[in-house]
């Protein structure tokens, strides 16, 4: 019909003419109540936001002359937040004269990288900016396993009752 009738139409019921496919020849459009429709919309993007999982950084700072004790606890924090579905940036941070001396923190990044291996994967290499050295960890993903179909059985009815 022609948009003054849809418009004619639109005013008796009191609602609104809404245009809902632009691109098309020629222009779909309805007759609802816009701001009903509008509210509908935004519950629907809030509703699909609850769902979703935010993915946070997590840090854990090390020192180059951190204690067996101080980096197993420390370790195992990241373990517990690889395990929530957070990333990890593992951070050795270095002060005056302890500069010259990187490669310890390239030691605690690579041992802890070890240590994490079947829980967590590399995103980030360790790298060196400034006086801190920090590589990022993300969790590793779990492989999907094909399920095996079952063969239908056949029927033992006839080999066992007789």
């Amino acid at each position: 019909m022609s948009s003054e009738e849809a418009l004619k139409i639109a005013a008796e019921k009191g609602l609104d003419l809404v245009e809902v496919a632009p691109q098309a020849n020629p222009p779909v459009c309805r007759i609802m109540n816009f701001g009903k429709y509008q509210y509908q919309m935004s519950k629907r993007l809030h509703e699909a936001k609850k769902h979703q999982k935010q993915i946070v950084m997590k840090e854990v700072k090390f020192r180059p002359r951190i204690d067996e004790h101080d980096f197993l606890f420390k370790a195992n924090n990241i373990r517990r937040f690889l395990a929530e579905g957070n990333k990890s940036k593992a951070t050795v941070t270095f002060r005056g004269r302890e500069m010259a001396h990187t490669d310890i923190g390239y030691q605690i990044l690579t041992r802890l990288i070890e240590e994490l291996k079947d829980v967590a994967e590399v995103e980030r290499e360790p790298k060196q900016e400034g006086y801190t050295l920090s590589a990022i960890l993300t969790p590793r993903r779990k492989k999907v396993v094909p399920v095996k179909e079952k063969k239908p059985q056949e029927p033992r009815a006839a080999a066992e009752g007789n």
